[in-house]
């Protein structure tokens, strides 16, 4: 991988869902840069011509300190600005399609779409990857302890780590994953963590607390060391993995001691205990998933139903019994959800080991036999291998569809709506798939979209890391653990705080760069050429010691000066980083 360099870097924009259309259009006219190598100058460019006008060579991030007439070309020429995956040249958009004066619109519509952006990353997540992971652990036949902190953890943590992926796959954005992995862990363990204490005070377990915190510091020092030194080895990204691996089992062989010492009296928990629902709609039915619409009012008597009629109700995302009841903004988010939920219902199958008839749909699940695997060639590269002709004469997407079509016949044959067959648990695995590509997906353009707002307003990839993308991953966990701790769980809260980011930093940065990996170039360079960095490395390590002295201190009782203090200290952390960011607060030049 090339030089992957935290701070002020090319950024792409993101358009609303009205603009999808035009933004692909733009991206044709414009040429498709993005399929073009990185430093291949445009043939448009005449001979003569300043180079400072052109672009080549520049920052992307300099765009705005060009007339505006120069705005398009300027994009157009600079290999800096060429974005790298996703579908839509939102750099094109918004600097060549709409017009200078009408900047201002084109900034809404991205932050309209972004925080869109943000909706599909928490439907897809919570009702289709999490629930075939349980699934999945379920099938492998894993301990409760083993699923809570891989496959529990991996799906509460997806769209931290695809964004972290995502960003290390481009030295541009590199800046992106370093800010949202430090920020939402200072945002995770103050706000989050001050909010559970002043929610409802409380006693924390400590001996979890304690193991968490520890690991979490460990982490957060190789980090540090790693952003030191200014690169990634081989071994250090492995380093990383292994220490996940290593927590993993300290947490299994800890749960063991600690109920040999209790005479193993108590069962383990159930597949979802330390989740909390996220929203009012899932209040009512702890665990609800996809195939769960509907469900309080079916029939008690069963009947035998049509296939046309399951896979109409099967791809119904809306209860209109409960709609009628439920308040106006309930109504209107669920509005925002429809869309996002059908076609993910259309495209992602899921698995239920907790339903009698797992959640099979014999007509749905057939046709996602076609649509899983449609969905993932074309969304993986961009659609660049679903669109590869096949000898220049078939396309990879035509064979796909044949072969998919004919497995679906065959399953539809030889299967019945009333019973799943013996495979069911295969689709299991074809939904994880399905929903990691949807999640890839939108992460890639989440982080286009992110570029594009650092170019615009001139901000640095690290400070849109710690802030925008931070808030946006971690306010599902925030919601999640405020209402668990209302509702009387604090202890599970505050330990989910700690545990669920262990796991985004350490797989985060690990797989984000072993996978720009290659046989060639087994290093992968981070430059931290920003004092932001530093500050949000510092402040990330400051707040575990405070957390880890404080809580001590106390003997692990909470309570709401402990919370007002950690929601203080990210306000001030949050003023230093902004006053970096705007160079009021610098080094000095000595």
């Amino acid at each position: 991988m090339g030089q992957g360099a935290v701070g002020q870097g090319a950024v792409g924009p993101a358009g609303a869902l009205g603009l999808a259309g035009v933004l692909s259009l733009a991206g044709v006219l414009a040429g498709d840069s993005g399929a073009q190598p990185a430093g291949t100058p445009l043939p448009l460019d005449p001979p003569g011509k300043d180079a400072l006008s052109h672009g080549r060579g520049l920052d992307c991030w300099e765009v705005r300190k060009h007339n505006s007439s120069e705005w398009c070309r300027f994009v157009r020429s600079n290999p800096d600005c060429r974005l790298e995956g996703g579908f839509l040249d939102y750099l094109e958009g918004v600097f060549c399609i709409f017009p200078p004066r009408l900047l201002p619109l084109a900034v809404t519509l991205y932050v309209l779409w972004l925080l869109y952006l943000f909706i599909i990353l928490s439907v897809t997540a919570e009702k289709f990857f999490c629930p075939n992971l349980s699934a999945i652990s379920t099938n492998l036949k894993l301990s409760h302890n083993v699923a809570g902190v891989t496959f529990l953890a991996f799906g509460n943590g997806a769209p931290d780590v695809f964004s972290a992926v995502v960003a290390f796959s481009n030295p541009r954005t590199a800046g992106l994953a370093i800010g949202a992995i430090f920020g939402a862990g200072v945002f995770v363990t103050t706000v989050v963590a001050g909010g559970i204490a002043l929610v409802k005070p409380f006693t924390a377990a400590s001996r979890p607390f304690l193991r968490d915190v520890i690991f979490y510091m460990v982490a957060v020092f190789l980090t540090f060391v790693v952003l030191y030194f200014g690169r990634i080895t081989l071994g250090e990204a492995l380093g990383y993995l292994g220490l996940y691996v290593f927590y993993v089992f300290t947490v299994v062989l800890c749960t063991w001691i600690h109920r040999r010492q209790r005479g193993e009296g108590l069962p383990p928990p159930g597949h979802w205990e330390p989740e909390m629902p996220t929203d009012a709609e899932e209040q009512e039915s702890l665990g609800t998933n996809s195939g769960d619409y509907g469900e309080e009012y079916r029939p008690l008597l069963p009947s035998r139903e049509t296939s046309l009629r399951i896979l109409r109700a099967a791809l119904s995302p809306l209860d209109y019994l409960k709609w009628r009841r439920k308040p106006w903004y309930w109504r209107l988010f669920k509005v925002l959800k429809v869309p996002v939920e059908l076609v993910l219902l259309l495209t992602v199958p899921v698995v239920d080991p907790d339903k009698d008839d797992l959640n099979w749909k014999r007509p749905l699940n057939c046709l996602h036999v076609l649509t899983s695997p449609l969905l993932c060639i074309l969304t993986l590269k961009s659609g660049a291998y679903g669109l590869y002709q096949i000898q220049g004469v078939f396309p990879v997407w035509g064979l796909v569809t044949l072969v998919g079509s004919i497995l679906a016949i065959i399953i539809f044959i030889t299967t019945s709506n009333e019973e799943p067959p013996k495979y069911h648990c295969v689709f299991a695995f074809l939904g994880f798939l399905a929903s990691a590509m949807w999640i890839n997906a939108a992460a890639t353009e989440l982080v286009n979209i992110l570029r594009t707002l650092g170019v615009v307003f001139q901000l640095s990839n690290t400070v849109l890391g710690l802030t925008l993308l931070a808030w946006g991953n971690s306010i599902g966990d925030t919601f999640s653990d405020l209402t668990m701790a209302r509702q009387g769980y604090p202890r599970m809260a505050f330990s989910a705080c700690f545990g669920g980011i262990i796991f985004n930093i350490l797989v985060g940065v690990g797989l984000g760069c072993l996978l720009q990996m290659t046989s060639s170039q087994l290093v992968v360079k981070l430059e931290p050429d920003s004092l932001l960095v530093w500050i949000l490395a510092g402040a990330l390590g400051l707040s575990l010691v405070f957390s880890l002295v404080s809580v001590t201190a106390q003997c692990f009782q909470l309570g709401k000066a402990y919370g007002i203090c950690l929601i203080l200290y990210y306000l001030a952390f949050l003023c230093v980083a902004l006053l970096t960011e705007f160079r009021v607060i610098r080094l000095s030049a000595g």
